[in-house]
């Protein structure tokens, strides 16, 4: 039988009783239910969180099993906002879990964002028109922004809150001419440092014209864990937040961690350089 501070109760000691049960009256919601979605579902629901938005409107294929916490056999073909809901019911049956299998766009987002505590950024890399919606109706409403990326063997994590540099300020996607431009500038928004470039064995396999990348299952664990323990601490009230245009980027890999600092984001004399060398690289075919 299910109770919820017995199902929690290793928590506490990192928590106290009273912070648990106030987690319990959270909402968080995560735009993509795939890789780092299904992650920061799967670790949330475990942290105690009760109240979720979840979105996606893909279903599981063969090539997501090697990062993407629903994936499996049983749940090939299946709507991944389906399975990912199942989970977290299976976790915590006293959950109220509200599905958007549609994805985000304008006839729903401020649906999606009603009563939203958090919002975690788990849609896939190249949805950058969900993306920027998601951000602007956040920036009004508002509602903290917690972003981590899976970057080869390591994690990326910015966080916007309404005391912070905005989305815009910090990427600067108006300032591009195109849309694969403002996926570049995402790119060294997210990864400032750009220190896992040196083990990617094979560069083709990044393709920003085809839209793929290749991805780890190391990154994404580490994002779940770093995405909420930084949702923690803005629910809590408690714990330093460092926040845009300061950001983090750990890499087990290479046995590092830095904290990225790029005032006026990516119109920094350094990010300036940095898009136009990564232009000419992930965009040398783009015609």
């Amino acid at each position: 039988m299910f109770n919820y501070l017995n199902a929690f109760s290793r928590n506490i000691g990192w928590l106290t009783e009273d912070e648990q049960l106030s987690l319990k009256t959270k909402r968080i919601a995560t735009a993509g239910a795939g890789g780092v979605g299904s992650e920061h579902i799967v670790t949330l629901a475990r942290l105690g969180i009760c109240q979720f938005q979840i979105s996606d409107f893909d279903e599981y294929e063969v090539h997501n099993f090697n990062r993407q916490a629903g994936a499996f056999m049983s749940t090939i073909n299946q709507p991944k906002v389906e399975v990912m809901e199942k989970v977290i019911y299976d976790i915590n049956p006293e959950a109220q879990v509200n599905s958007f299998p549609e994805g985000i766009n304008e006839s729903n987002i401020d649906e999606f964002l009603t009563d939203v505590d958090v919002y975690i950024d788990s849609l896939d890399y190249f949805a950058l028109k969900a993306r920027k919606l998601v951000y602007k109706k956040c920036y009004e409403k508002n509602i903290p922004v917690v972003t981590a990326a899976p970057i080869g063997m390591g994690v990326a994590l910015l966080c916007f809150t309404p005391d912070s540099m905005n989305y815009e300020e910090y990427f600067r996607f108006e300032d591009c001419k195109t849309e694969n431009e403002q996926l570049v500038k995402f790119l060294i928004g997210l990864s400032p440092s750009l220190m896992q470039r040196s083990y990617l064995v094979d560069p083709s396999t990044s393709d920003f014209i085809a839209q793929k990348a290749p991805s780890l299952p190391m990154g994404v664990k580490l994002c779940g864990g770093a995405a909420a323990s930084y949702v923690l601490k803005i629910l809590l009230g408690r714990g330093k937040l460092i926040t845009a245009p300061s950001g983090i980027h750990f890499d087990a890999y290479k046995n590092k961690m830095v904290k990225t600092w790029r005032p006026w984001g990516n119109r920094n004399p350094i990010q300036r350089i940095m898009f136009y060398v990564a232009k000419r690289v992930v965009l040398k075919n783009d015609k």
